[in-house]
């Protein structure tokens, strides 16, 4: 099953329930849509509309993608190039790799509740790149998370392992078990109830080469990678998180950040001073798809 296909099905599935840099980076390329489109209206009726009874819910447009690199190779997106818009899209890793349970039965949070009450709170769309075993360990926040329609929830593989080394003492996964891995954290998210799940796929730690670009190519994933690095992984001062973040920040910037409470714990209020202050310089915050779309 493509992603694509999984995607599809998670869409129809909401429809019913609902009832109504270690890696190299690529500028943009044009972006091609995903399929589908808007689902046809119910036939109208003479003298007026059809009756909401019988009016079908629209289907959402389906998520841009870029096309596959020459070889067949997995399409990579660090940001918008040449925008003309001041967009900016804030990014945040939700990590947690397939051997940290114990650490988290310990009493180790994986997550930041507070960081996205926050972005909520400010208005802020977001993509938020989630590790299978992340939303195993937090499903009741991965499905709100992917249910509200600020957010969508993007792949950043089920174990967190390294698809290319070295990668920071990561440990690795193999090639001829890549694909699965990505396969498995998009099945976790449709576990856990997320709608909002988008065909992007963040390699862990940003390493990838081109064995791993080849691996994932039958996944129908575009691998979304980042022109500024937010540097809040093990940072104790926010406000040089800002600063960094505000200084490399240009229009159609794809910004690096995280989720994740222990490893990331000054995130929260680092975005309390960035958002005001790009807003404030006329920026608009989208998220990933939005950014790509334009």
């Amino acid at each position: 099953m493509t992603v694509l296909t999984l995607l599809g099905s998670l869409v129809g599935s909401a429809l019913v329930g609902c009832g109504a840099d270690g890696g190299r980076t690529a500028d943009v390329t044009a972006p091609r849509a995903a399929g589908g489109g808007r689902g046809p209206s119910a036939p109208a009726r003479a003298g007026g509309a059809a009756p909401a009874a019988e009016r079908k819910p629209p289907v959402p447009a389906a998520p841009p993608t870029l096309a596959p690199r020459p070889g067949g190779l997995t399409p990579v997106y660090t940001h918008r190039a040449k925008s003309a818009e001041k967009v900016v899209a804030l990014t945040f890793d939700a990590d947690m790799t397939a051997d940290q349970g114990p650490r988290a039965a310990r009493g180790e949070r994986f997550d930041h509740p507070e960081l996205i009450a926050t972005l909520r709170r400010l208005g802020v769309g977001a993509t938020v790149f989630m590790t299978g075993r992340w939303a195993e360990e937090y499903p009741d926040q991965a499905r709100s998370i992917g249910r509200d329609p600020l957010f969508e929830i993007a792949n950043h593989s089920y174990s967190h392992y390294a698809f290319a080394s070295p990668c920071y003492g990561l440990p690795e996964v193999s090639a001829p078990d890549m694909a699965a891995d990505v396969r498995r954290a998009f099945d976790s998210f449709r576990d856990a109830g997320a709608v909002h799940v988008v065909p992007y796929f963040r390699f862990p730690g940003g390493c990838y080469d081109d064995t791993a670009l080849r691996a994932l190519a039958p996944t129908g994933v575009t691998a979304v990678q980042w022109d500024v690095v937010g540097g809040d992984a093990f940072a104790e001062d926010a406000d040089a998180v800002a600063e960094q973040v505000l200084d490399g920040v240009k229009p159609g910037s794809v910004v690096v950040l995280h989720c994740t409470r222990s490893a990331a714990p000054v995130t929260e209020r680092a975005v309390r001073r960035i958002v005001p202050e790009l807003r404030a310089r006329g920026y608009r915050f989208v998220k990933v798809s939005e950014l790509m779309r334009g």
